[in-house]
Parts: structure tokens; C-alpha cells; sequence
């Protein structure tokens, strides 16, 4: 049985809409993944910052919470704090 023209563009019709579909459905969904793992990596790194300087109290070595040092550790989360680590022994 041929297939008629019609038919054709309906069928065509629907894979472009399912396409379409995905296609939004994966922008909207990179963002908000995005936006947890900055959410995740603030909260790890902003403890971690915490711990730090409430053992480093005791050995005499504490990092400044500043804007700074917490957009940095928010952002990079633990290799942030590793960095700002690193950045206080060697250079400061």
C-alpha cells in the first residue's frame, strides 16, 4: 500500500514536534542542574572554609571570610578551599 503524500507530512510533522519537545525539554534542564551544582558546591565549600578555620584556630593558621574567599570557595567548592589553602601558605 503506497504511502500518501499527506500522511507523509503528518508523520513528518509529529517527529518534528517530538524533536522540538526534547529539544526544549534539555535547555530548560541545563540550567537547573546548572543551579544545583553551584548550589552544591557553596555549601561543601563554604563548610569546608568553616571547618578550616575552626581547626586552624587552633594551630594558628585561619583564612578571611571575605566576598572573595567565598565566591571563591562557593564557586569552586573544595578545590577552592584548596586553592585559597595554597594561595595563603605561598603567597600571603
Amino acid at each position: 500500500m503506497p504511502v500518501v503524500f499527506g500522511e507523509f507530512n503528518v508523520i513528518l510533522a509529529y517527529v518534528f514536534g517530538i524533536v522540538l519537545i526534547y529539544l526544549l525539554g534539555r535547555m530548560f534542564l541545563m540550567p537547573i542542574k546548572l543551579i544545583f551544582r553551584l548550589i552544591y558546591n557553596a555549601l561543601i565549600g563554604g563548610a569546608m572554609l568553616w571547618v578550616l578555620n575552626f581547626v586552624g584556630a587552633h594551630i594558628g593558621f585561619n583564612i578571611a571570610v571575605n566576598p572573595i574567599t567565598a565566591l571563591v570557595a562557593g564557586f569552586l567548592g573544595l578545590p577552592g578551599v584548596v586553592l585559597l589553602i595554597l594561595f595563603k601558605v605561598f603567597i600571603a
